[in-house]
């Protein structure tokens, strides 16, 4: 755990059900509003409320709601094309990661030109914009909504493209749980279950610090509490609640320190099987903490005395019991347990086990891991 750290949130954020009436009072001038989303979210009638609160205030909007699930580099470009031709002023994301995701992409490439492929890596978006930014998320997961990253497909080289800059963080997040009881099981539990992810790999990377251990471990408390009570019945107003917390807090965990293994194994595997984000890191989770157990020990006996009332047991029995029940959590709300379930093929393997080294959270990762581990360890939930 680092001794020194740096804790900085640029994004301001509104919490609380019926917290969408803020759009009447925006901290920036704006006129025309930008509205990124998806298909589910427009059918599902959740802009509604929203254009209602723009309405109210003279802001006229153009709605683009073209975006696909684990968005591409092309869906970007386009989408920023878009966006400049309908002289709008202000995005608003509406939807999980990938209309958030989305949404940034289109203000770097807005505001600075070229493809969003020219920004992956590290800070190579260098200055603010003058595009302001909203995210409203309807699901309970990603985080997205307050972290400075944002990921799309590139199907040409079936590979991810990460872009990461402080600059990227949107300027105003509005969390409202309401927006989330219309998700439906499948997607709930897929996205509660990263965002439990997030905050257990944040909890255990080489760059966690005494503030986002804090978060994580009160993400991991109440994702552990309140996912699977989501998953039964979406109208479940405080389980909603808390996961809209659960996802929120460990956003901003892992905003700070970064994540693991899982999840650059699991944006190998999006990229060369199609298969969904957090359906991918359910199946891995699991089987990285195991991996990471001789390391990680200590941290995960401190997980263990958040999530069980009973810590009598020895150091490595307590860890053992936070394998088991991160395990059957996983299992309790019905996400696959085997990579052969979601059509990952065995000859797949190895490229995702190259790919995986190739993602900057490996590096994170309290284990250090080689192609072969890797290849290994998916082998063994294949």
């Amino acid at each position: 755990m680092n001794q020194s750290f740096t804790f900085h949130l640029p994004t301001k954020v509104h919490f609380g059900f019926g917290k969408i009436d803020v759009l009447r009072d925006l901290p920036f001038q704006a006129s025309r509003a930008f509205i990124v989303t998806d298909k589910g979210v427009l059918n599902a009638g959740l802009l509604e409320g929203i254009i209602n609160q723009l309405e109210s205030t003279g802001i006229s909007y153009e709605v683009y709601s073209d975006v696909e699930p684990d968005p591409s580099v092309e869906t970007v470009d386009r989408a920023a094309h878009v966006f400049k031709e309908s002289q709008c002023d202000l995005i608003i994301s509406v939807g999980g990661g990938s209309p958030i995701d989305t949404a940034k992409g289109i203000r770097v490439v807005a505001g600075n030109g070229g493809s969003i492929r020219d920004y992956a890596g590290n800070n190579i978006v260098k200055e603010p914009s003058n595009i302001p930014l909203i995210a409203i998320p309807t699901t309970s997961g990603t985080g997205s909504e307050v972290t400075i990253f944002a990921v799309f497909s590139d199907w040409e080289e079936n590979r991810k493209v990460t872009v990461v800059s402080p600059f990227l963080s949107p300027d105003l997040s509005i969390v409202d749980p309401e927006l989330t009881m219309t998700a439906p099981a499948s997607i709930t539990a897929a996205s509660g279950f990263d965002a439990f992810a997030h905050a257990a790999e944040t909890f255990v990377s080489k760059a966690a610090q005494p503030t986002s251990d804090a978060l994580a471990l009160s993400a991991m408390k109440t994702a552990h509490k309140y996912l699977r009570r989501a998953v039964l019945d979406g109208t479940d107003i405080e389980a909603r609640t808390k996961m809209a917390e659960a996802s929120l807090l460990a956003g901003i965990a892992f905003n700070q320190s970064y994540l693991g293994l899982a999840h650059a194994i699991g944006s190998a595997i999006s990229g060369h099987a199609h298969v969904s984000h957090g359906v991918a890191i359910g199946l891995l989770l699991p089987r990285v903490m195991e991996f990471n157990l001789e390391t990680s020990i200590e941290r995960y006996q401190d997980i263990g005395r958040v999530l069980f009332e009973d810590n009598k047991l020895s150091k490595r029995s307590i860890a053992e019991k936070v394998l088991e029940e991160v395990r059957q959590l996983r299992n309790d709300v019905l996400l696959p347990a085997r990579l052969r379930d979601v059509n990952v093929k065995e000859d797949q393997l190895e490229g995702i086990a190259h790919d995986s080294i190739k993602s900057g959270m490996w590096k994170f990762n309290p284990r250090e891991a080689s192609v072969e581990e890797i290849q290994q360890l998916l082998a063994t939930i294949f």
